[in-house]
């Protein structure tokens, strides 16, 4: 059997402290936020970043 094997690039600020879980079946699960902003012109050339 072949092993599927994805990649993800994640860009961006962290939110907060990384949360760090040990799960009963022995395997580790980290949650974090990250927050990203987007930048564009507006029709009245004014340069807007939303977060």
């Amino acid at each position: 059997m072949n092993t599927l094997r994805n990649k993800v690039q994640l860009i961006g600020n962290l939110g907060n402290d990384p949360e760090i879980i040990n799960l009963e079946s022995g395997k580790t699960l980290a949650k974090f936020a990250i927050a990203t902003n987007e930048s564009y012109t507006n029709n009245n050339g004014e340069k807007i970043t939303d977060t």
